[in-house]
């Protein structure tokens, strides 16, 4: 419990980098956290969104991390599974459990270990995610599809690499420009809305820095041979994030962690008050002294002796501005030129899919009643649809009709574009369009629907994003100010990166360092996760 004398944290945000520095806060140091977001929902993008019974995980989150810091900071947040969970049990699927540990059938707040399974659309077939070099690719694309695949892998294989100075040299680079343009190019420009030769190459350092054809296809002959063990499964620790098997997963989705954790800071005296917006930082010397925060219609100013920041860099850069404490120009030009890509998502409750799992007869998979996806990305270039969410793979308890199917259709927009401007049901008929186009799912099968709207859900990076520095180089010498998470970074991270960051920010906090190189360092150096146990 803090005490009345404690120090004041004030944090702008709260989703996973915001609860999480508040808990490290009250669990480490004598520092209270009160916390400030601006919406009405806890967890950010990774909340779980509820509709007539159902939920779902807006963007698609999968608890795994190669950090065991975070691994056992969530499990300490809501404890491993003890009993196979429902669809398990329908099908049969073999997943390790913890012995006397709580049993999902009767406990709400329990992770799962969920099975792994992600693939591409394409050609309106599904095709392994990564790909695989294996007869039913090959039968897909075609041998002369597949002849010019495998000779131009091999020509960046023995000719001199490519200067990586955007997206598009970055995985020709890795995967050779006919897989590039196969079964990346497409879609990674459905995220962002430009070419990838306008995208900066730090995109693919944050996301798939590590993955290559050499690493899938040594994995795949690894999966062959290894033998199944039992109970640490999960962590994984010498698998490419991109080629898991398995990971842990809330029973009522990510929303169910991140709202337990805010249950636990406001126990342990910490505040969270929602519909409360950051409007302003007041500053004296290079010291944060007090926020101004609406809630409202009506602004009060909070005294702090810390300012943890998660809200999106252009705003808070922006906040900080004022006659007496002004911005540079070009610190402000840098901040307002950063550019973020909006999202929707549409909720269908369907009676089926058209899409089948392709399971040999008798295999546990075979039994499904459609496909084992947790997601599927849409290749096809002409659909504007982006990616499949099947909600009944991610946990079978957020559908509350297990016969029926409850999927996510995925939008990258720009908030105030043509899609983003339509209608809710104008919208829902145009995504049931598009799916009954790629021959995923009739008209007539949906039962029920719903869309949401979400702003700034990913960090671009082109625009200014290339002179990111100037910010940093404004904002890092305000001693008790901290920069952490997705948006308040501007970074493209995983939710467990973004964790770290709040992490190390309560380290410095609580050594009393100056030193914020760690804090950004997380997701930039290949191995820095592994090594930060």
């Amino acid at each position: 419990m803090v005490s009345d004398s404690s120090k004041i944290a004030v944090i702008a945000g709260a989703g996973p980098a915001g609860l999480t520095a508040a808990l490290e806060l009250l669990r480490t140091t004598d520092v209270k956290p009160v916390i400030f977001e601006c919406e009405n929902v806890i967890g950010g993008i990774s909340r779980t969104a509820c509709h007539n019974g159902n939920r779902m995980d807006i963007g698609g989150h999968r608890f795994f991390s190669k950090s065991d810091a975070v691994m056992d900071w969530w499990q300490g947040i809501l404890p491993l599974q003890g009993a196979a969970s429902r669809d398990d049990i329908e099908i049969g699927r073999s997943v390790p459990l913890v012995a006397g540990g709580p049993n999902p059938e009767k406990d709400d707040k329990v992770m799962l270990c969920r099975s792994r399974l992600s693939r591409i659309l394409f050609l309106r077939k599904l095709f392994d995610y990564p790909v695989s070099l294996n007869a039913a690719t090959i039968k897909g694309l075609g041998l002369w599809r597949m002849f010019k695949i495998g000779m131009s892998y091999l020509k960046v294989k023995v000719t001199p690499a490519r200067k990586e100075k955007s997206l598009e040299d970055f995985m020709i680079n890795r995967f050779g420009v006919e897989l590039y343009r196969t079964f990346f190019r497409d879609y990674t420009e459905k995220v962002w809305g430009v070419p990838c030769s306008e995208i900066s190459p730090d995109w693919g350092g944050q996301r798939i820095k590590g993955l290559s054809i050499t690493k899938t296809v040594l994995h795949a002959v690894k999966q062959i041979f290894a033998s199944k063990k039992s109970g640490d499964d999960v962590r994984q620790k010498d698998t490419e994030t991109s080629l898991i098997g398995q990971f842990l997963y809330p029973k009522l989705g990510p929303g169910e962690l991140w709202e337990t954790v805010a249950e636990q800071v406001q126990k342990m005296g910490g505040e969270i008050h929602l519909n409360s917006t950051v409007k302003h930082v007041n500053r004296e010397g290079n010291r944060v002294t007090s926020v101004v925060v609406e809630c409202n219609g009506e602004s009060q100013t909070v005294a702090c002796d810390y300012f943890l920041s998660t809200m999106p860099v252009k705003d808070l850069v922006n906040a900080m501005d004022d006659a007496k404490n002004p911005v540079p120009a070009e610190v402000k030009r840098v901040a307002n030129g950063l550019v973020y890509r909006d999202f929707m998502t549409v909720g269908l409750l369907l009676d089926r899919l058209l899409i089948k799992n392709p399971a040999k007869p008798g295999t546990p998979e075979s039994k499904l009643k459609f496909v084992a996806d947790n997601w599927i990305y849409v290749q096809e270039n002409d659909v504007k649809l982006g990616r499949i969410q099947v909600f009944n793979n991610w946990s079978p308890y957020l559908v509350s009709d297990p016969s029926k199917v409850w999927i996510g259709l995925e939008y990258f927009a720009n908030e105030g574009d043509e899609m983003w401007n339509m209608k809710d049901e104008d919208f829902i008929k145009f995504a049931i369009a598009e799916l009954d186009k790629i021959h995923v799912a009739k008209p007539e099968d949906v039962r029920d629907s719903v869309c949401f709207h979400i702003k700034k859900a990913y960090p671009a990076y082109f625009g200014t994003y290339g002179e990111f520095d100037k910010v940093r180089e404004f904002v890092d010498p305000v001693e008790n100010m901290f920069l952490m998470g997705r948006n308040g970074m501007h970074r493209y991270n995983n939710m467990d990166h973004s964790m770290l960051t709040a992490m190390e920010t309560v380290k410095c906090i609580r050594e009393g360092s100056l030193d914020k190189r760690d804090c950004w360092n997380v997701n930039t150096e290949e191995e820095y996760h592994e090594g930060k146990k």
